[in-house]
């Protein structure tokens, strides 16, 4: 009977250091998921803080693109009616329709400066969006790195309960694909996964 005793003495001091080795190896993957986790949330919160930036800068910029715009009408308004005025009045003097061409091509000349003014406030407006849209990406690959990141240590949490060792392979695979996510975002990269952004959003 010792030798049973033995045994079974050997077997739950295996089983102890296993399950010891699987819970020290989640708690370390536990611990990397969410320090990169929280560097992710950090980055994401100043990205964001980009996006309403370029976003209002964007907004500013059509703004003043209207301004322009209805000033350019306004120009081009005037001139017209310093025109009509001009060939319309019956017996008017040199000096009078010289008063009225000057108005007229000055009234023109603004409206001139307007539409070119128009199309550098335009570029601009198109640059904030592009800026805009640039973020966005960087923001869905911080928001998916975050979000696969907390299911793994869900995951993570739930193997160090049962011990199953095939799920600690899925959580490390989520937890890849999130920390993948998130080092493209520091580095400016475009990986972008459509299918999931779109399942997110």
């Amino acid at each position: 009977m010792p030798e049973i005793a033995d045994a079974v003495t050997e077997a739950v001091e295996k089983a102890d250091k296993a399950e010891s080795k699987l819970n020290t190896a989640v708690a370390a993957l536990v611990a990397i998921s969410a320090t990169f986790m929280a560097l992710c949330n950090v980055k994401d919160g100043n990205v964001v803080q980009a996006m309403a930036q370029a976003q209002a800068t964007g907004v500013d910029q059509w703004a003043y693109f209207q301004a322009k715009s209805t000033k350019q009408a306004l120009a081009e308004l005037a001139a017209d009616g310093f025109a009509v005025q001009r060939d319309t009045t019956p017996g008017l003097s040199p000096e009078a329709r010289a008063i009225y061409d000057r108005k007229v091509a000055d009234h023109l000349a603004k409206a001139k400066q307007y539409e070119a003014e128009k199309a550098k406030i335009k570029d601009d407006a198109e640059a904030s969006a592009k800026e805009y849209d640039r973020l966005n990406v960087h923001d869905d690959q911080f928001d998916m790195a975050e979000a696969s990141l907390s299911v793994a240590i869900a995951l993570f949490g739930v193997t160090a309960l049962t011990q199953k060792r095939w799920l600690l392979v899925f959580a490390i695979v989520i937890a890849g694909f999130g920390t993948v996510l998130g080092v493209a975002g520091f580095l400016g990269k475009s990986l972008h996964p459509d299918w999931v952004a779109k399942l997110l959003s």
